[in-house]
């Protein structure tokens, strides 16, 4: 089992990625020695399962039903990996090795060594294990995957339904995407048949350089339909790499909640494009908190990133060095700003504090149809509001009105065109028609339920 210590992937010159080649072949049998399959098993306590007592005759069939001699019952899982050093560290998905009692690596020449979890992070659904062994091991390198394009060729190799050493070539048919499966979703998609058991795998490009692990599919039948995802090199490579260091991954922290823009909040920032978050409430334990931001705050770039929508910007944060002094570029009453503060780390456990807000609908004003009302106690115990929320209470909403479909019964309006409300007559000032004249998107903020939301409506006059 000698191998050379040099990286499978360093005697391979480098390749048009655009370019098909004649064949796979060299390729898939020059990396095959650095790509496993895992093999996992866990045991649980009997529950629900026939177990024959010992000197039965039925005692030969605890076997059929998993009994190991103990009364326990071993299930097991079947995935892929691949080894990034000589010295035996491998990278897997955190859903392959979940909960294992025992994990081992299988050789695509049959030997099988036991291997010792380093770590895991599920946010990005990577782990990290380690085998021994004397000998060098064969390893890949990780590619930039930023440099990776929609139609570049990739190949997978991996253990599809045990079917270990399986090869499929396809391209990259989409970055970035978002399947819903976490808060840092940042996806390759692929053509390349990824099944069942490819999980943990590589993604190579055509330099044999792994691009992505692959880590998902979407199927209506179980099988590949050309939708498979994987998680780029680069997060992979920077998650595995805080692994082996710290024992964890480690992300930054902002300290605030965002939601995302529409084209009317845009207008209403005077920007032409809605791209951006705007800051619904900020932590008062946060990195944010020491500094000059402001809830209502709308971020258009985060250490010199531009901030398109609320997953980006989570995804910026958490791989912003920690401690590092960041400069954030800001509009705030439709003026460009920048602000300075010292990001921190988001412990585990932590929910995002860039999550988005999951509101219903939005607001409105008076001529848009809401019938406002000065806030009383009788409201502030119906709905929730605190002492120190200032504004004016929705009351009802026209059905035929702009606001319908926006703004709720006990909503409280606190600002409208970035003027504070703080009474009936501050909110009737703000909907005169030089402040909101009709065909013109209002931004209005809203409390609601202990959220701030901002929403943008035409005034109907």
């Amino acid at each position: 089992m000698a191998q050379s210590d040099a990286s499978l992937s360093d005697s391979v010159s480098v390749i048009d990625q655009k370019q098909a080649p004649e064949s796979f072949s060299r390729l898939a049998k020059r990396l095959m020695p650095a790509v496993v399959n895992i093999t996992t098993s866990q045991t649980i306590a009997p529950e629900g399962l026939p177990e024959f007592p010992d000197g039965s005759p039925l005692e030969r069939f605890n076997e059929f039903f998993g009994r190991d001699p103990d009364g326990f019952r071993r299930e097991g899982s079947l995935g892929s990996g691949f080894l990034v050093s000589p010295d035996g560290i491998v990278i897997t998905n955190n859903h392959v090795i979940e909960n294992a009692d025992e994990i081992n690596v299988v050789f695509n020449s049959g030997r099988t060594l036991k291997a010792e979890l380093v770590g895991t992070d599920p946010e990005t659904d990577v782990a990290v294990l380690k085998v021994t062994s004397d000998d060098p091991l064969p390893h890949v390198d990780f590619a930039d995957s930023d440099k990776a394009e929609v139609g570049d060729w990739v190949m997978a190799i991996g253990n599809p339904f045990g079917f270990g050493g399986s090869v499929s070539a396809g391209i990259i048919s989409a970055r970035n995407r978002d399947i819903q499966s976490g808060r840092y979703d940042d996806f390759i998609q692929t053509d390349a048949a990824i099944n069942r058991g490819n999980s943990g795998g590589p993604l190579f490009n055509l330099n044999g350089e792994v691009i992505g692990v692959n880590t998902a599919i979407i199927s209506p039948t179980g099988g590949s339909v050309g939708l498979g995802f994987s998680i780029p090199s680069n997060l992979v490579k920077q998650v595995s790499g805080q692994i082996q260091k710290y024992g964890k991954p480690r992300r930054g922290w902002f300290g605030v909640n965002v939601q995302g823009i529409d084209q009317g909040i845009a207008d209403a920032y005077g920007i032409d494009e809605p791209k951006g978050v705007i800051i619904t409430s900020i932590d008062e334990d946060g990195p944010a908190a020491s500094a000059d931001f402001e809830v209502g705050d709308l971020v258009l770039q985060f250490d010199g990133k531009t901030v398109e929508n609320v997953r980006g910007l989570s995804r910026v944060v958490a791989e912003t060095e920690i401690n590092k002094e960041v400069d954030v570029d800001i509009i705030r009453d439709r003026k460009r700003r920048t602000v300075s503060f010292t990001i921190g780390e988001l412990e585990s456990g932590v929910d995002a504090p860039e999550r988005e807000p999951l509101p219903e609908n939005a607001l409105a004003q008076n001529p848009l149809g809401a019938e406002l009302k000065a806030i009383d106690d009788d409201a502030r115990r119906r709905y929730g509001i605190a002492r120190d929320i200032a504004g004016v209470l929705v009351n009802s909403v026209s059905a035929k009105g702009p606001s319908f479909g926006k703004l709720q019964k006990g909503d409280v309006i606190t600002e409208m065109g970035f003027a504070k409300i703080s009474s009936l007559d501050d909110a009737y000032a703000a909907l005169e028609p030089d402040k909101a004249p009709a065909g013109r998107g209002l931004l209005v903020r809203v409390y609601r339920a202990g959220q701030t939301m901002f929403f943008t409506v035409e005034p109907d006059r």
